[in-house]
């Protein structure tokens, strides 16, 4: 009778096991999706976009903008303060429909068309 009893908590054990580990893949898996500029799209005076909102590590930031007239650059904390043009192999977005993952830290975009960034269009994201 005993044996049974071992046998029953083994297999509460490798449940309960199971059911944490599918939990935590499921937190890590799950990443939110974020339009950048809402409904406005990437464009002007969207530096301010990410005040208020959590990101993680692994979101996604879609920016969505005339492919014609803007870009999205991925740049270093000095590229965001000052609006420098990118250094060469800087990550340059083109398609006017980008997604990017977020990485931990602060994130850095900005639009290096002339004259953009230093009207609002570059965003500072941290992800937790």
């Amino acid at each position: 009778m005993a044996a049974q009893g071992r046998g029953g908590n083994v297999a509460v054990v490798v449940g309960l096991a199971l059911l944490l580990c599918v939990l935590l893949q499921a937190d890590v898996v799950e990443s939110a999706v974020f339009n950048v500029g809402d409904r406005s799209g990437w464009s002007f005076n969207t530096n301010s976009w990410p005040a208020g909102k959590r990101f993680k590590a692994g979101d996604v930031l879609v920016f969505k903008y005339d492919a014609t007239a803007h870009d999205v650059v991925a740049v270093s904390a000095a590229g965001y303060k000052s609006c420098a043009k990118p250094a060469k192999g800087a990550k340059v977005y083109k398609s006017g429909a980008d997604r990017v993952t977020l990485a931990r830290g602060t994130n850095y975009f900005i639009c290096s068309i002339p004259g953009h960034c230093q009207a609002g269009m570059k965003i500072a994201v941290t992800a937790a």
